[in-house]
């Protein structure tokens, strides 16, 4: 490349300032215009390539190119609010040829040249306009609607990403095992079923713990026999934003690690990469093993529109990389093979530039987000009627008699159970209902559970149904997101509480917000299911008595539920089925253990915690409370899981020595609150209590105090018992942290007082 190192050698001593974006641009135009045909000679059929398939490929690469090229310039008219681009990873263009557009996508934000290439299958996209509509975070965006500039497409399998680290690679190894539990379920798959997933990322990513997971969890699957079809791309550019990676990591690091199959391939270079490229990809698609392919990028124009590179590399390494910028060699591969001259590479090039920039004033003038209501229309989509319908449509009885034993087996026909018991038959029926539902998580198949939840549920329904998973999270959310992408409902358990904390970015940064960067065309829905909250008597300390809820609370969109009692338990987990059915919600059942074994309410033995379980045709519409003593008229508990029984315990003592009737509200749904509903009860009450067992700061009953003194013109008086802000600690200690009866009590006998005082 004589003209490259000519231009090297002018830019050496150039201001450090100079624009990178204009040097790539005018390198590429210098170099094209001294091309020769006749010194560059090449055969692409020597390569594995047709002539059609490169000028396909080389087409894409320059189309990705503009893009970038063409955001750079109008960011600074505020007409792009994007500029992270995918100069430098054009290559990727020869996996967007190569795998099919019904292989799902998990793709990292330096993919133009994949998407463009991909495109080519559905005619009808114009993949540069589309584009231009989410840079210009246009609502005609057919990706997300405006709300953000992500890659993605219903119709060419491109699930959307936000992420900027390695946080999609659970869900990729989720889907690929997905991909294979559809082939058996009743609906089967809505893709080929010899469809692999691809899955990119950048070098500095691949160290991240996400994707250490990932990767360990797709070959521990492989170990045990099962088919992971799952392509990982490292798209090694050398860089993470500023910090390099140490020369030969990414090799070291994966070319022997036991169950990925290692593949590497040259993306600067079309014609050398392809075969390699193709090998890793029919590898991938016919052993339906997962792969690594290590594709060897350079990163052009810096991190994104606003990062100066000069600030960490020296001029000499910026004009190095430039000149191994991969469409250099795709332009002298295209002279060279005799499928365009110079000439026209450079029209090609300059008309593909204009289309950008028009796509991009065209996009500009279309309309955008303007309303808050148009933010959240995809962010939590909920269908009342039709969820009511589905909670309480019918099963088949005699199904339901051969799956429990006989007709007198049907729980509704036994005696009153506590919640355990209760939630496994409820867990039962949901899966004879649901025949794409699944079970999975750490020791819930043969063991049945820590708290035997799930027991017998692995023989009624199968291993295929019901299985555990390794100890790992992240995986169990990635599992269930990957399985929900391929049309099953899954219900993954998170063993404790404090054990979701370890990957609560699963569910708030990636099943959550998927319809909602979706603009609602993909989702993944699911029901998990976590034991937590406190109450154990001081057995496991802190991981075992977890009563921290904030960090699900704030996620948009997710519904959080919480019974106090089996019966609610059971119809709560119709409702959330229901909903991931009809409207594909993610949503989160958080089981108190402590009331799981609980059957005494007031006296030992009297079994007034234990509850019939409920006919088959019930459920409790999201946002419903339920109301004790509902004739009540002077004080108002409210509170949510253990907080009832104690609060009925202790309004049961009140009672016996003080006038003032007591009504108790079980909030029942944590996320969201039901505002309309605690108002429309709290307004008829002078005095309010708040019982929390929560931590004081940002607990649930931080958002019911907000909620009544924010929506009542004239708020009662309000109190509020919650937990301390602290770990819980081991034995007898625990019940220092915690709410309990007696201190209820005298806060019941001191608001009466008060009362009295104001009466």
């Amino acid at each position: 490349m004589a003209t490259i190192n000519t231009i090297k050698n002018k830019l050496t001593n150039k201001s450090k300032n100079i624009n990178r974006a204009q040097v790539v641009d005018d390198n590429f135009k210098a170099f094209v215009n001294n091309l020769s045909a006749s010194e560059n000679k090449v055969n692409l059929a020597d390569y594995g390539l047709t002539d059609s398939d490169f000028m396909d490929m080389f087409v894409s690469q320059i189309m990705s190119r503009q893009l970038d090229l063409m955001a750079r310039a109008l960011r600074l008219e505020n007409k792009v609010f994007y500029t992270i681009g995918s100069s430098g990873h054009e290559g990727n263009v020869m996996l967007g040829k190569l795998t099919r557009h019904t292989d799902p996508a998990f793709l990292h934000y330096r993919s133009g040249g994949f998407m463009m290439e991909r495109s080519r299958y559905v005619p009808k996209i114009d993949p540069i306009y589309d584009t231009c509509l989410s840079f210009a975070a246009s609502k005609s965006d057919p990706a997300s609607g405006g709300r953000h500039k992500v890659w993605g497409s219903k119709e060419l399998w491109v699930l959307p990403q936000t992420s900027t680290i390695a946080s999609h690679l659970p869900k990729a190894v989720g889907t690929a095992l997905g991909i294979e539990m559809g082939k058996r379920s009743p609906s089967g798959l809505d893709i080929p079923d010899d469809s692999i997933v691809v899955c990119n990322f950048g070098d500095a990513s691949s160290n991240h713990s996400t994707a250490q997971g990932a990767f360990n969890a797709a070959a521990w699957a492989a170990y045990q026999g099962l088919d992971v079809p799952v392509l990982f791309i490292c798209e090694d550019n050398g860089l993470g934003i500023s910090v390099k990676t140490p020369a030969g990591w990414i090799e070291r690091n994966f070319k022997h690690r036991p169950g990925l199959q290692y593949f590497q391939a040259d993306g600067l270079d079309l014609a050398q990469g392809y075969r390699q490229v193709k090998r890793a990809v029919d590898f991938c698609r016919f052993e339906r093993k997962p792969v690594f392919l290590h594709l060897k990028t350079t990163r052009l124009m810096g991190h994104a529109g606003t990062d100066f590179e000069v600030d960490y590399r020296n001029i000499d390494e910026l004009v190095a990389e430039e000149a191994k910028d991969p469409l250099l060699k795709s332009a002298e591969l295209a002279v060279g093979s005799g499928c365009m001259t110079a000439a026209e590479v450079l029209e090609l090039y300059e008309t593909m530039n204009k289309r950008c920039m028009d796509s991009a004033y065209k996009a500009d003038t279309q309309d955008r987000i303007v309303t808050q209501e148009q933010i959240i229309e995809p962010l939590a989509p909920y269908s009342p009627v039709d969820v009511k319908i589905q909670a309480t449509k019918a099963v088949d009885k005699s199904k339901r008699v051969a799956l429990f034993g006989n007709e007198k087996l049907l729980p509704e026909n036994q005696p009153e159970k506590h919640m355990a018991i209760l939630i496994n038959k409820g867990l039962m029926d949901i899966m004879l209902k649901y025949e794409n539902s699944l079970v999975f998580g750490e020791d819930v198949a043969q063991k049945g559970g820590v708290y035997t939840l799930t027991k017998n549920l692995y023989k009624k329904f199968s291993p295929k149904r019901v299985f555990n998973t390794l100890l790992d999270e992240q995986t169990i959310l990635g599992l269930a997101q990957g399985y929900a992408n391929m049309g099953m409902i899954p219900m993954p358990e998170i063993q404790y509480l404090a054990y979701f904390h370890n990957a609560c970015d699963q569910i708030r940064g990636e099943a959550a917000s998927l319809q909602f960067f979706s603009n609602n065309q993909f989702s993944n829905p699911m029901v998990v299911r976590i034991p937590g909250l406190g109450y154990q008597k001081g057995f496991g300390g802190h991981f075992h008595n977890d009563n921290s809820m904030t960090a699900l609370r704030d996620i948009p969109g997710l519904i959080v539920a919480c019974p106090s009692r089996g019966d609610d338990a059971v119809k709560m987990m119709r409702t959330l089925m229901a909903l991931a059915h009809v409207d594909k919600r993610v949503s989160v059942f958080l089981e108190p253990i402590a009331l799981y074994m609980k059957k005494d309410l007031y006296l030992e033995g009297d079994n007034k915690w234990c509850f019939k379980y409920p006919s088959i045709d019930e459920y409790i519409e999201i946002g419903e409370a339920k109301i004790y003593n509902k004739k009540a008229t002077d004080i108002l508990i409210i509170t949510y899981a253990n907080g009832v029984p104690m609060s009925l315990e202790a309004s049961n003592k009140f009672n016996k020595t003080h006038s003032d009737s007591v009504s108790i509200m079980d909030l029942r749904w944590l996320q969201p609150l039901n505002k309309q509903s605690i108002c429309k009860l709290a307004k008829k009450f002078d005095t309010i209590l708040v019982v929390d067992e929560g931590r004081e700061s940002a607990s649930v009953g931080e958002g019911v105090v907000s909620c009544i003194i924010d929506n009542l013109e004239k708020p009662p008086n309000i109190s509020k018992i919650t937990g301390i802000d602290s770990f819980t600690p081991l034995g007898d200690a625990s019940a220092l942290v915690l709410p309990n009866a007696d201190i209820i009590v005298d806060k019941l006998i001191e608001l009466s007082k008060k009362r009295k005082l104001n009466v």
